[in-house]
């Protein structure tokens, strides 16, 4: 029997790595807050902190708390690269799509059953959502999230399903949070057919959101495209009658030019 991934973890490299995600949100942070975060001793997350910062993945000035490299940012561009007809050709379409709608616009795709946003563009107005670029959330509570599931392979929602048996159920964010394992895959259900999906402030209370599939030539699915606003400017007739038509026509532009073919 083939072992699974897990089997060959080295867990150093995988408390290294949690390390570094700790940056996700926050500039800079010292050994205390870390370890403390991680759940980690702090003689550890010190040693942990000094390797990253040989290899050019930390920094530490003066003394002072610790930030990311600039070794992560060459590891970034080189994703960019490596991402081919993808992002290069969603920065067109995130900037009509922002232009268009006058909100902020995003494409993410599901790693670890979170959403993970790979670039996006903010709105100009002065209230508006700020970008997530970078940001990770769970997929349940978002837009991108439920489209990334509903019109994924059948295999990504079974695997899904176990996960949330294994993690103990499902985060809630807000009051608006789908934390009922039933509730969700039946509203995933109604996703995968509509191939929209909506927000009503079930992340972050005040922000509403839609979002479309983007799918290859080869008919799989790749990312999804959003727009995300106020919740009193982007209410839900508006989301369904004006955005998600312009949503969907964007996702659907973007999915014909990486080749694919309904």
């Amino acid at each position: 029997m083939k072992k699974a991934k897990s089997d060959y973890a080295i867990q150093t490299v995988v408390n290294a790595l949690r390390v570094l995600e700790t940056f996700q949100d926050a500039e800079e942070l010292g050994v205390t807050d870390i370890a403390r975060s991680l759940d980690l001793h702090k003689n550890n997350v010190f040693r942990l902190l000094a390797t990253l910062e040989l290899q050019g993945y930390i920094e530490q000035r003066d003394g002072g708390p610790y930030r990311l490299g600039t070794r992560c940012l060459e590891l970034g561009r080189a994703y960019s690269r490596a991402g081919g007809d993808l992002l290069r050709r969603a920065g067109p379409a995130l900037d009509a799509l922002a232009r268009e709608t006058g909100e902020t616009a995003h494409i993410a795709v599901l790693r670890d059953f979170e959403v993970v946003h790979l670039d996006g563009r903010e709105a100009t107005q002065l209230l508006r959502v700020g970008s997530r670029v970078g940001r990770r959330l769970p997929a349940h509570t978002t837009a991108l999230g439920k489209v990334l599931l509903a019109c994924a392979d059948e295999r990504v929602r079974s695997d899904y399903d176990r996960w949330i048996s294994a993690s103990g159920g499902l985060e809630t964010r807000s009051d608006g949070s789908i934390v009922d394992r039933d509730k969700l895959f039946e509203h995933l259900r109604g996703v995968a057919v509509r191939r929209v999906a909506l927000d009503l402030g079930e992340c972050d209370p005040g922000v509403c959101c839609v979002a479309a599939p983007v799918f290859d030539d080869t008919g799989h699915l790749v990312a999804a495209l959003s727009v995300s606003g106020p919740c009193v400017r982007c209410d839900p007739e508006s989301l369904v009658s004006e955005l998600a038509p312009r949503v969907s026509a964007a996702a659907d532009r973007l999915s014909s030019e990486l080749g694919y073919s309904a």
